[in-house]
């Protein structure tokens, strides 16, 4: 693998990535108010649908992601209402959220576009272009940093360079302020916290607001960044990959970055390399696509034992009379 090579790889691992760490710190803020969330995936998909739709009629990249977002936040509301509120089961609050998104957004995309549950394609202004950084053509040609800079750290779209940013923006919201020390608190010990005055309700609805905007702006991505419109199920299971990438970085910001880069590079090296031969054995390409998924279950066997989730997660507070 020469240089170049490397590049082009981590230059796609950085592109797969963004979705995954985005919604993997979704789920970081959701499980630490102790608000189990495995419908990340929906919110993804149904954020993904009407980004997609709504840039495609209107032309307008932003709008879509409002609209993405704003879907993100409705489903969110949904699962708030349902786990917070109703007290009820988290884990089957957010199966049935994947099931509504996973129906929904095809039963809409036909009924809207009539393309077999597609969206039209996106171009100009209906996607987030890339943006070039000051001097990137300028030091293209210079041996070793050149390249890393106009390449690697250059020519991504602004949602990629927003989710990396998140990354010290939500270390520092969960380790550095009021908020982010009750909301910890929350998911260790909603009683104590409670009894100090503060809402256990409305410190875990905010927090479940939170992953909505994050996933919408992830789903938001997927259909007018990484690609050019919605198609079925386009999430892919990322948002599966999210959640045993959380649980491996320990829902801790900064290991979940390269958690969810690790899982990017898999996915880089597997669109990159097809049907390699390996001492005159060839590896099927459908193994080459598996390899993500492969590692999801590998660290969720080995790791979630080891990850010792918030106390208090998945369990509704009940206030004591």
């Amino acid at each position: 693998m020469d240089f170049h090579t490397l590049i082009q790889i981590l230059d796609s691992t950085i592109r797969l990535a963004t979705p995954l760490l985005l919604a993997c710190l979704a789920g970081l803020y959701s499980e630490r108010a102790g608000i189990f969330d495995i419908g990340l995936e929906g919110k993804m998909l149904a954020a993904a649908f009407f980004s997609a739709a709504l840039a495609a009629m209107t032309g307008n990249v932003w709008l879509g992601l409002l609209a993405g977002i704003a879907a993100s936040l409705a489903l969110s509301a949904l699962h708030g209402l349902a786990s917070i509120t109703f007290r009820g089961n988290q884990l089957i609050s957010g199966v049935a959220i994947n099931f509504l998104a996973a129906g929904l957004t095809v039963l809409v995309a036909q009924d809207w576009f009539r393309q077999g549950g597609r969206t039209p394609a996106l171009s100009g202004n209906g996607r987030f272009a890339p943006i070039d950084l000051p001097l990137a053509d300028t030091l293209r040609d210079v041996p070793g940093l050149g390249p890393v800079y106009a390449e690697l750290i250059s020519g991504h779209s602004v949602l990629v360079y927003a989710a990396f940013l998140a990354v010290p923006a939500t270390w520092w919201l969960l380790y550095r302020t009021r908020f982010g020390l009750r909301l910890r608190a929350v998911g260790e010990n909603p009683a104590a916290v409670d009894t100090a005055g503060v809402s256990v309700v409305g410190l875990r609805y905010g927090a479940v607001m939170i992953c909505g905007v994050l996933c919408g702006i992830a789903g938001a991505y997927l259909a007018t960044a990484l690609q050019a419109g919605f198609v079925k199920d386009m999430t892919a299971g990322r948002g599966f990959i999210a959640l045993a990438a959380l649980i491996f970085a320990k829902w801790r910001p900064w290991q979940a970055m390269w958690a969810t880069l690790l899982f990017g590079f898999l996915q880089a090296v597997a669109l990159r390399y097809q049907n390699i031969d390996i001492a005159g054995i060839t590896i099927p390409v459908q193994v080459m696509d598996a390899l993500p998924y492969i590692l999801t279950v590998v660290i969720l066997a080995g790791f979630v034992g080891k990850a010792i989730p918030p106390r208090a997660g998945g369990e509704p507070y009940v206030k004591e009379r």
